[in-house]
């Protein structure tokens, strides 16, 4: 019985664990105005998440040129239409970083 106890507890506290990064990810996705112009499947102003991903599959410095994208915008690369650039005071450096990885591997 006590086993059986201390596995479940285990488990749960692992289970939050493995959540938690990705829940972090997607919250930072939202706080910092992501949704406005991105969904996770169809275009909307921006690209989908998913489109995102697929673009990127594989490529080594696919989180430093994203990361870069937001932290200074552009335009071009999907479209006309801009991405402002998104400075530190509306995600930080650390959010980016993991929150780009989430997208990466959606």
């Amino acid at each position: 019985m006590i086993r059986t106890i201390a596995f479940f507890g285990i488990t749960c506290g692992l289970a939050l664990v493995v959540a938690t990064p990705v829940q972090a990810s997607e919250d930072n996705f939202k706080k910092a105005g992501c949704v406005a112009c991105h969904t996770p499947d169809k275009k909307l102003v921006g690209p989908s998440l998913k489109d995102i991903a697929a673009k990127y599959k594989g490529q080594a410095d696919a989180v430093a040129k994203l990361s870069e994208k937001v932290r200074k915008g552009g335009s071009g690369v999907w479209g006309p239409i801009p991405m402002p650039p998104n400075g530190a005071d509306k995600i930080s450096d650390a959010d980016l970083k993991s929150t780009v990885e989430w997208i990466l591997n959606r």
